[in-house]
């Protein structure tokens, strides 16, 4: 069994989706972060930088419980346990890993730098603004080039479009009109129709 601490979050339902992907059971645990329950001791034992997602899986290496955060390192853990989503081997691995790479040094973390200061952000600063929103309209480009003549990021659908779909769910957030991206539109359209990604962005259900 995987419990999964997580909000509705980009982040968060990357792990979700995962999960529901692999077909595996897990205890959702809400983490309202709005009202700072990241920063619980409990919490803390299990994610050491106070942030969602974070697991714990009864099951880990040697039979004995494995706590993870940080939602990229959570997605090869399971991917390698279960053996899907990831080659295990070859170029086809390290294509992968590079675009979960791009996603979590990149297409999450300058996203929500965009959602702070486009939606947030106590005053309005042009600046911080336009910054990131060029930032995000830079990146939507980069996975528009690399989707031309492919339907999955890396090949074959795996934790790369895992990781990147929720963040471009929020396309709206950083202002960010998909049209202006066909090969990133029907990615997006690709992924959304999956059920198991369908109920992945539904946890948890609060």
């Amino acid at each position: 069994m995987i419990d999964l601490y997580t909000w509705g979050t980009p982040n968060g339902r990357k792990i979700s989706i995962m999960l529901e992907e692999l077909e595996l059971p897990y205890a959702v645990h809400a983490v309202d972060i709005g009202k700072g329950e990241q920063f619980a001791e409990s919490f803390l034992a299990i994610s050491p930088n106070n942030k969602i997602p974070a697991i714990v899986d009864s099951d880990g290496p040697d039979g004995r419980p494995l706590a993870m955060f940080e939602s990229g390192a959570i997605l090869q853990y399971l991917a390698e346990k279960h053996g899907r989503l990831l080659p295990a081997a070859g170029a086809a691995r390290y294509e992968a890993l590079q675009w979960l790479m791009f996603q979590m040094g990149g297409f999450g973390p300058m996203l929500g730098q965009a959602h702070h200061f486009l939606r947030y952000a106590p005053e309005s600063l042009p600046y911080a603004q336009k910054r990131y929103h060029d930032e995000a309209l830079r990146l939507y480009g980069v996975l528009d080039r690399q989707l031309e003549g492919r339907d999955y990021v890396a090949g074959e659908y795996g934790v790369a479009d895992i990781a990147l779909y929720p963040w471009a769910a929020r396309h709206e957030w950083h202002q960010v009109d998909l049209a202006a991206f066909p090969r990133v539109w029907d990615w997006f359209q690709r992924l959304g129709a999956r059920p198991a990604v369908r109920r992945g962005m539904a946890v948890p259900a609060v």
